[in-house]
């Protein structure tokens, strides 16, 4: 008898159970973000930071549960691309699809380099490898090194999404444990209360502080939760499975950020922080919680920390790797991208894709030397991924209304424009500086695709839906003129909290345009049916 999950030609393996699924967002949620996120927010923000944990938290959890019903809905792989793609067009879902890819291929190099980064600082590992420049950028010996963490990555996700998930799911373990064991220690061997209120108040720096420290870390820590539908088409029971294991990963990851920001800032000596936050723990300290651990006593969590800053990361990059090769897959079978990266191996697995993640992420190491230098531009790009599903989910609920719906997000016609707004908030809080090169990266895609439409016969080229995608370039480019003229590395021309009215506002006429824009019911029925052929 046939095994009915069995692969067969052009089609994905259905291997992925629930806790895969839910391993597979978490084990992303959880990277280098907590490693180094509560130190970042704390200087930025204060106690305060507090805040931007759970502003992020309540932000990225409605758009978490936009996805959650997508995906329940429209269970196939690369799903962040084809959302838009059903309800707007080619033209969107490519402009969807190219930013998700982009933002998903650059991570793991950047896990990579968090690995590497905190290597270097175990005493032997600096006087014996040499893996970093003085200026922090990878040595020869470093680019060796992190190019075998690149190609083990490429090789687990050849073998096949099981051994993806397996592998996965026995690190995730670990990369939560750590992080709750941290806050235990720490809080069972230091907690100064005084601390919240120390440096100049619970928010020194007001509510520019705790929106500031959003993209500086915040955001950038909670990436991940859609990864388990990026991988939907490879679930045995996607209806059930994809948004329980969205909503549960989303949960967990923001109780274990709160707890750690908590314990961080309670663990730290009250002399450092009496006179203000620009140093806690140090100039030049990027091991935080193990600083806090040695001088507490406790040198033998400082050894776990390290070595879990070498698994996290490590892990997050894998994860990584495997969703942006999904989405490359996915942009080829709808022909915006070169076929070949459409082609599925005996195992089921898209190889070219998960091969071309492996070469652009071995050039990211190049002209990205640090985990810090791309977090803004990574949390951007993830603003504009994200700005897509809210938008989508609204226009699909009206052109695609019969199709059942095992999860269905409450109040949706509330919380998908308010999902929309907090996607633009975030992209207009990561600041003027990454912002316009997105905007770059954009039209570099819109070359890629014409240039891939070129190689494709004319009479079999598809219609790109040009008046779908009508809303698309001014809200881009709106969103890049009010950044230019807004406190986040623009030129302050826009007064405080006007700033924001004027995003939200700008946001929800295009949120609305957009649905009136979509594409007609018929279309949208023939563009999904045809993605399950």
């Amino acid at each position: 008898m046939s095994n009915p999950n069995a692969a067969t030609d052009g089609e994905l393996h259905r291997a992925v159970g629930f806790w895969g699924l839910m391993f597979l967002s978490l084990g992303s949620i959880i990277g280098s973000g907590w490693l180094l996120g509560a130190l970042t927010t704390a200087v930025i923000a204060g106690p305060a930071s507090l805040l931007s944990w759970l502003l992020a938290a309540v932000m990225l959890g409605v758009l978490a549960l936009v996805h959650a019903e997508l995906g329940a809905a429209y269970p196939i792989s690369g799903g962040t691309a084809r959302f838009p793609y059903f309800a707007f067009g080619p033209l969107v879902g490519f402009t969807a699809g190219w930013m998700s890819w982009l933002r998903s291929v650059m991570i793991s190099p950047i896990e990579v380099e968090a690995t590497l980064s905190y290597s270097d600082r175990i005493g032997w590992v600096h006087d014996r490898v040499h893996i970093l420049h003085p200026n922090g950028t990878l040595t020869l010996a470093g680019l060796v090194i992190a190019s075998c963490f690149m190609l083990l990555f490429t090789v687990v996700n050849i073998l096949g999404v099981r051994l993806l998930s397996s592998t996965n799911s026995v690190t995730v373990v670990l990369k939560t444990a750590v992080p709750l064991l941290t806050v235990a220690v720490l809080m069972s061997l230091a907690f100064h209360g005084a601390n919240f209120t120390a440096g100049g108040g619970f928010a020194p720096h007001g509510a520019h502080g705790v929106f500031a420290a959003l993209p500086a870390g915040v955001v950038f820590a909670f990436l991940g939760f859609e990864q388990a539908i990026q991988l939907a088409g490879e679930a045995r029971d996607p209806q059930r499975d994809v948004s329980r294991a969205v909503i549960v990963a989303m949960a967990i990851g923001t109780a274990v950020y709160l707890l750690l920001q908590i314990a961080f800032i309670a663990a730290l000596e009250p002399s450092a922080v009496s006179h203000g936050w620009a140093s806690p723990v140090g100039r030049g300290d990027f091991g935080p919680y193990a600083t806090l651990a040695t001088a507490l006593g406790a040198a033998w969590l400082a050894v776990v920390l390290y070595v879990d800053a070498v698994v996290s990361p490590a892990g997050t990059g894998l994860v990584y790797m495997a969703g942006a090769a999904r989405l490359s897959y996915a942009m080829g079978r709808q022909r915006v991208l070169p076929a070949p990266v459409a082609a599925v191996g005996r195992r089921g697995v898209p190889v070219v894709s998960v091969l071309l993640a492996f070469v652009v992420g071995e050039l990211a190491f190049l002209p990205f030397p640090s985990w810090q230098a791309l977090v803004s531009v990574v949390t951007s790009a993830a603003a504009v991924m994200y700005a897509f599903a809210p938008v989508a989910l609204h226009a699909l609920r009206v052109r695609d209304s019969a199709r059942p719906r095992p999860y269905r997000l409450p109040a949706g016609s509330v919380l998908a424009p308010a999902g929309f707004v907090f996607a633009n908030l975030i992209f207009y809080w990561s600041g003027y500086q990454a912002d316009w090169k997105l905007a770059a990266v954009v039209l570099f895609g819109l070359v890629v695709l014409a240039v891939t439409r070129r190689g494709i016969p004319v009479g079999d080229r598809g219609v790109l839906r040009w008046r779908s995608a009508a809303w698309v370039w001014p809200w881009l480019g709106g969103l890049v003129v009010i950044c230019r003229f807004g406190r986040y590395g623009g030129t302050r021309a826009l007064p405080g909290w006007w700033d924001l009215l004027v995003v939200i506002a700008f946001s929800l006429a295009v949120h609305y345009t957009a649905v009136r824009l979509a594409l007609p019911s018929d279309a949208v029925d023939t563009a999904v049916r045809s993605e399950r052929s």
